[in-house]
C-alpha cells in the first residue's frame, strides 16, 4: 500500500461562498492529500445567513474567524482570509493550503502560495471562475462530493471534452511501443487541467474511466519486484 500523505494542510474556508452541508465530505477529501492541522472558516458570524454553519463548526472543530463588514459592498472576509494565509505561509507551519471558495478573488493568493513552493488545493462549485481553478495545483468541484453519480447528460457532455485530454496525455507519456503507464497519464492530465477528476465523469478511479473509453486499450502488468502491486498501462487503439 502507498504511504499516507503526511503533509500538514491549512483549510481556509470562505463561509460566504461555501456551503456547510458539504464540509464533512470535503474534509474527507482533504485527508487524501494530507492532514488538516488548521481549520478556519471566515465570515461575519453575527449575520443570519451563516446560521447554518454553527453546528458544523462545532462538530468538525473548525475555528470561526469573525470579520465584521465595515462597509456595504466591501468583502472584508476575503481580506481576513488572505492575511491569515500569508501569515501561515511565511510562518512555515504548513506544507500546503486548501482554499474553499467559489470566488475568483483568491486567484492571486493561490498563485502566490504556489510561487513559494507549497501546494494549493481548491474547492468550489462548478460556477467557480476558470482563473481561480487554473491557479490551483488541483481543484475539486464540491458537486462531486455531494453526488456520487453524475447525471447521464452531464457525463455525455464531459466525455466529449475528455477524449482530447486523454489522447494528449497518453501521447506525451507513451513508450516507443505506444503503451503509457496510467499513473503518468493521470499526472500529466492533472497538471494541465487542475479540475480533472474521474468523478466528474461518473467514475471513482482513473482506471475505471479509461476502461470505459472505446478508443483505448488497457492492460495490467504485475510488478517485477515480487510485490502484489499491479501497474495499469493504456494505449490508443
Amino acid at each position: 500500500m502507498p504511504s499516507p500523505n503526511t503533509d500538514k494542510l491549512a483549510v481556509l474556508i470562505d463561509a460566504d461562498n461555501a456551503q456547510a452541508a458539504v464540509i464533512n465530505d470535503l474534509l474527507r477529501e482533504v485527508a487524501r492529500y494530507g492532514t488538516a492541522t488548521i481549520k478556519r472558516a471566515y465570515g461575519d458570524w453575527t449575520t443570519p445567513n451563516l446560521n447554518g454553519w454553527r453546528e458544523t463548526l462545532h462538530t468538525l472543530a473548525i475555528q470561526p474567524i469573525q470579520q465584521f463588514r465595515f462597509a456595504s459592498g466591501k468583502n472584508a472576509t476575503d481580506s481576513a482570509l488572505i492575511i491569515d494565509a500569508m501569515d501561515l505561509l511565511h510562518g512555515g507551519r504548513v506544507d500546503g493550503f486548501c482554499l474553499v471558495s467559489s470566488d475568483s478573488d483568491f486567484t492571486r493568493l493561490a498563485t502566490r502560495i504556489r510561487e513559494a513552493g507549497l501546494a494549493v488545493y481548491g474547492f468550489g462549485e462548478k460556477k467557480t471562475p476558470r482563473a481561480f481553478v487554473a491557479a490551483c495545483d488541483k481543484f475539486i468541484y464540491t458537486e462531486i462530493l455531494r453526488a456520487p453519480v453524475a447525471e447521464p447528460a452531464a457525463i455525455e457532455a464531459a466525455q466529449k471534452r475528455l477524449k482530447p485530454l486523454l489522447i494528449a496525455a497518453i501521447t506525451g507519456t507513451a513508450r516507443e511501443d505506444g503503451w503509457a503507464r496510467l499513473s503518468n497519464v493521470g499526472s500529466l492530465v492533472a497538471k494541465s487541467n487542475p479540475s480533472f477528476d474521474p468523478r466528474n465523469y461518473g467514475c471513482e478511479k482513473l482506471g475505471e474511466l479509461v476502461s470505459r473509453q472505446s478508443y483505448l486499450k488497457v492492460k495490467k502488468v504485475p510488478a517485477t519486484d515480487g510485490s502484489s502491486i499491479t501497474h495499469i498501462y493504456v494505449r490508443i487503439k
